[in-house]
């Protein structure tokens, strides 16, 4: 009978590709290799061009290398002959050539994490970003006198922004 109690996928795989060689082990041995390569290539990288590209494939000796941007792509193509020389003399001597391609995703992907950590700065930063100064809710408030009915109410809303000491009518959302 079969075992029912869940598996990590990593043990299920292991398990799987230590008994026969199948069409999985060699996926996952071109994934381990890949990976690795994309550590190597990192590492031979300016520090600023590291986050905005990765290595995405390697076949028929041609290493293919995905970037964010054009500015990017630009930008690696001046480490490419460098680059190139580097993977040859030291991991891949059987390497022709470097393809850089454009993958916007990259961009996305660093363009969500930064805005993440620009919002969690922000809302620590200021608690409440809808307050005005009490000079400024009291100016309002006695503009609010001479006003159209339409317009007395709007900014005395406004007003309310600064507190419930200078309003004096309750804020309506």
């Amino acid at each position: 009978m079969r075992d029912s109690h869940p598996q990590a996928l990593f043990d299920v795989l292991e398990e799987s590709l230590a008994k026969t060689s199948s069409p999985l082990q060699t996926i996952q041995r071109n994934a381990k290799a890949i990976n690795k390569l994309n550590q190597a290539v990192k590492g031979l990288l300016p520090t600023e061009v590291k986050p905005m590209c990765r290595v995405a494939n390697y076949r028929n000796s041609i290493l293919v290398i995905e970037v964010a941007n054009a500015s990017w792509m630009t930008r690696l193509n001046y480490e490419k002959l460098n680059l190139l020389s580097a993977l040859r003399g030291s991991i891949l001597p059987s390497l022709s050539s470097i393809d850089i391609r454009i993958n916007p995703v990259l961009m996305r992907k660093k363009v969500e994490n930064s805005s993440l950590s620009n919002q969690t700065v922000k809302t620590s930063q200021v608690p409440n970003g809808r307050k005005i100064s009490t000079e400024t809710a009291k100016h309002l408030l006695h503009l609010a006198k001479n006003s159209s009915k339409g317009l007395k109410e709007r900014l005395e809303r406004l007003a309310a922004l600064a507190g419930e000491s200078t309003s004096t009518t309750n804020r309506k959302d």
